[in-house]
């Protein structure tokens, strides 16, 4: 049965409208023309990516995402999303966006990525950029 999960870790964070969110994020992934197994969203503190970003990435920097792709079919979406909380808070006010809508940019990044979309290049960035401000403004 095709799934996604919101969990938090070492923080208290329920994300609001979870249900919404989940089918905005399913519509997403049927557009690209993937289909869901299973995503797991999960909501975590800095020094928490960090140390994920240390040890599986060996970046020793803070970042807002983390990506695991699970995937064991082409087409077939299944990962593990880590986001900090805290970096999201910050970045909304560096870039003067709502908290929500930083929130919700860094979901539908991860779920970008995990259907093959990248960020490596200016180029890249961009189409990227686009498509994560296509289905921001699709949501309700």
């Amino acid at each position: 049965m095709p799934a996604i999960h919101f969990f938090n870790e070492g923080i208290r964070y329920k994300i609001p409208h979870p249900r919404k969110t989940a089918s905005w994020i399913r519509h997403a992934i049927s557009s690209e023309g993937f289909k869901l197994h299973e995503l797991n969203f999960v909501f975590c503190s800095d020094p928490y990516l960090r140390s994920m970003n240390v040890s599986y990435l060996r970046h020793q920097t803070y970042t807002d995402i983390i990506t695991f792709d699970t995937s064991q079919e082409p087409g077939l979406l299944e990962g593990d999303i880590f986001i900090s909380i805290h970096r999201v808070r910050e970045n909304a006010a560096i870039f003067e966006a709502l908290f929500d809508t930083e929130l919700h940019r860094v979901i539908i990044h991860g779920v970008l990525h995990l259907m093959g979309y990248s960020d490596k290049t200016p180029r890249k960035k961009a189409i990227m950029r686009k498509k994560e401000d296509a289905y921001l403004s699709l949501r309700k």
